[in-house]
């Protein structure tokens, strides 16, 4: 990783020496409280469970740290997309989002917001400069999008929507701020499911908005307040405890997925391989010049639905399961989850397994299918 990211790595565990007193616990204690001791005027201090929580507050300080951003926590990453749609958008309003991202986002666009008069526009991400961006108050994308892993140029895209006036958010929960920096980039908010790597174990949903706006923080803080939008502290120490590990565990499946990717090339039961880490991909050269890893997930097409579950069910290193960013290697049939991909299309999340073991399961289970 850029010397930067080794900065940010090494002093991620380290946030809370500052506070600790003598005889502090060194991992984050759980604070599970509804209600705190707040005589008279209590500004300034955790009053109730629906504003603040210091557990949440050890994370927010966690991403914010990663992002160089304030952070804003919430129940899932659903929940911090809809923060920003919420907490930012008016009747009237229209927006543009990703054709070949995460379809619930669209399905949050249909059935909620055009009934609140914001309509929606969809866009393929390779495509998301064509058109331009007048008349939209706000331009959400995914980059790479998930599951395809096509990617749009960030930078681009940020000084176009900018000089139409309207805002950028950017998902970047298939790279985590280890993989890509999209603030860094001109986007105005980021987004992510911190329920993938971040945590990394898949035992809990959370999500965040990161900017580096003041009244974007404050608009999506009010409508974690109000709304109720908020995450538990328990599973905010799980997120907490997840990130401590994020940089291996991220560093592993990357570099895991560099070296699978480079031998599902020659495979000959596979087609439409998409990994942008491959000198090959129609994203290399855009995903060399902004992102700083290539990422855990590999896209590509078997030739039936069939052969897509018996690939996945026979591998003994995988499991067969939605989501990705877990230690283990998972993949999925995207069709059957709503996405606009053919039947055989397999979503595969790279693990934290010794990459030999790892490569001769996936082979072992492919060559079972191909023979």
């Amino acid at each position: 990783m850029p010397e930067s990211a080794n900065t940010r790595a090494a002093a991620l565990p380290h946030l809370r020496n500052n506070g600790l007193a003598m005889g502090d616990p060194i991992p984050l204690p759980v604070t599970m409280a509804a209600i705190y001791h707040a005589p008279g005027d209590a500004t300034g201090y955790d009053q109730y469970g629906r504003f603040s929580n210091p557990t949440w507050d050890a994370v927010e300080h966690m991403l914010a740290h990663l992002e160089d951003a304030p952070c804003v926590a919430f129940p899932s990453g659903m929940g911090a997309i809809s923060a920003v749609f919420f907490g930012l958008l008016k009747t009237g309003d229209r927006i543009l989002l990703p054709s070949d991202g995460y379809h619930t986002t669209r399905a949050l666009a249909d059935r909620f917001l055009k009934p609140f008069g914001v309509s929606y526009d969809v866009r393929p991400t390779s495509a998301f400069l064509d058109g331009g961006f007048d008349g939209y108050r706000l331009a959400f994308v995914e980059t790479p999008a998930n599951p395809g892993l096509d990617i749009c140029d960030i930078a681009a895209v940020a000084a176009a929507v900018h000089k139409a006036g309207a805002l950028l958010a950017i998902d970047n929960t298939t790279m985590t701020p280890f993989g890509q920096r999209p603030l860094d980039h001109g986007a105005d908010i980021v987004v992510a499911a911190d329920t993938k790597a971040p945590n990394g174990h898949s035992d809990v949903l959370f999500g965040h908005v990161a900017s580096r706006n003041a009244d974007i923080i404050a608009a999506v803080t009010g409508w974690r307040e109000i709304s109720g939008s908020i995450p538990g502290p328990f599973e905010a120490w799980l997120v907490h405890r997840g990130l401590e590990t994020l940089d291996v565990r991220f560093d592993r499946m990357c570099t895991s997925a560099e070296v699978i990717a480079r031998r599902l090339q020659g495979h000959r039961g596979i087609s439409g391989l998409r990994f942008p880490g491959l000198e090959s991909d129609p994203s290399h050269n855009l995903a060399r010049a902004q992102m700083e890893r290539f990422g855990f997930l590999i896209s590509f097409e078997l030739a039936s639905e069939q052969k897509a579950e018996d690939f996945i069910n026979n591998c003994d290193l995988m499991q067969a399961a939605t989501s990705f960013g877990g230690v283990h290697t998972s993949a999925e049939r995207r069709s059957k989850r709503g996405d606009a991909v053919p039947p055989g299309f397999v979503r595969l999340s790279v693990g934290c397994e010794p990459v030999e073991e790892l490569w001769k399961a996936i082979e072992t289970s492919l060559d079972g299918i191909s023979g």
